[in-house]
């Protein structure tokens, strides 16, 4: 049999063997691409405790690591999504049991200021509300819930950060020698896509939450209710460049003013400038600034996209994979460098 023929039967068998494996962990890799995150995130926590730990096991240091991140990190998004969703059923709620807001008065005297200039407007913008409200409710809540699958996957996650604190030096030392590339090149690799990961992960993520926190203890202060309600959905505009925070900051501060409320009015807007400027200026630029080579651009479409593609953990997997492609464009031109000079 020629070698010709026993490479192609290999290369068929593996790929075969390739696709069931594929089939086998699809519906895990979402909770896998999360466990990836939180231990490339969490890794030098990791390595401090097992230098700390009896006989430095890695065993005792990794299920301490996992306990930590349950409690750091798990735990605390139960519970701001809980607090999230009570805010958004009460909310929804008072919108179907007929209640006045304040905030339906002022969305009924804009309505008739507009209707004053432009007759034929005829658009029920607390209708839209109390709509949008429980579209939320059904779709969000049925999320954080407590769902089978949500826990599944939040229990698969932790199963698999883990192993991947325990042996994921082992599991970069298979792919490195199972890699045709030179080492070097694939410690650049995988340096550059942790990097991007973390880059993306405490950047963007954790900027985000920071402006949304800061949103809703402003809102706290000044008097506007629902502050968690609207804190989320501040973090969640945060992800969006050019629109943010102030997406809800400017119509809060608008709303307290014609309420009546100027003082208030002026002490949210001057918080709303001083947290913009300190987030924007000084705590954004040191996390995004960590290493990556991305243009902000690509940063921003690769987020976007990635979200599109994969679904909300995209986030990740969209700059990571675009983080690939840039890197290994960087090894082919160094490849293409080291034979001009042999040449």
């Amino acid at each position: 049999m020629s070698r010709v023929v026993e490479y192609a039967f290999f290369f068929a068998l593996l790929a075969g063997a390739g696709y069931f494996v594929w089939i086998i962990l699809s519906p895990f890799i979402s909770a896998l691409a999360l466990s990836t995150v939180i231990v490339t995130i969490c890794y030098p926590m990791y390595e401090r405790i097992k230098s700390r730990v009896y006989k430095q096991n890695k065993t005792l240091a990794a299920a301490i690591s996992t306990l930590a991140v349950v409690v750091i990190i798990i735990l605390p998004l139960i519970f701001i999504s809980s607090l999230f969703v009570k805010e958004l059923v009460s909310f929804y709620q008072t919108l179907g049991a007929g209640q006045e807001l304040t905030i339906e008065k002022y969305v009924l005297n804009f309505e008739s200021v507009v209707q004053n200039y432009i007759p034929s407007f005829d658009l029920n913008i607390t209708e839209q509300i109390r709509q949008g409200a429980e579209w939320l409710v059904r779709n969000i809540g049925a999320i954080f819930a407590g769902t089978v699958s949500t826990v599944f996957i939040i229990l698969i996650s932790l199963i698999g950060s883990f192993y991947f604190f325990r042996d994921g030096r082992e599991f970069l030392k298979i792919a490195v020698k199972i890699s045709p590339l030179p080492d070097k090149d694939d410690e650049v690799i995988f340096g550059r896509l942790a990097v991007a990961v973390r880059t993306v992960a405490t950047g963007v993520v954790l900027v985000s939450l920071i402006q949304g926190t800061l949103a809703a203890i402003g809102f706290t202060i000044f008097g506007i209710d629902r502050a968690v309600l609207w804190g989320a959905v501040g973090a969640i505009l945060a992800m969006i460049p050019g629109l943010g925070t102030l997406a809800i900051m400017v119509p809060g501060i608008f709303f307290l003013a014609i309420s009546g409320a100027v003082p208030a009015a002026i002490g949210l807007a001057i918080w709303t400038v001083v947290t913009v400027i300190v987030v924007d200026n000084i705590i954004a630029p040191h996390l995004m600034s960590r290493g990556n080579n991305l243009h902000p651009f690509i940063m921003l479409t690769s987020v976007m996209g990635g979200i599109s593609t994969f679904g909300p953990i995209g986030f990740i997997i969209g700059p990571v994979i675009v983080t690939l492609f840039t890197v290994l464009l960087e090894v082919y031109n160094q490849y293409l460098a080291r034979e001009k000079k042999r040449g």
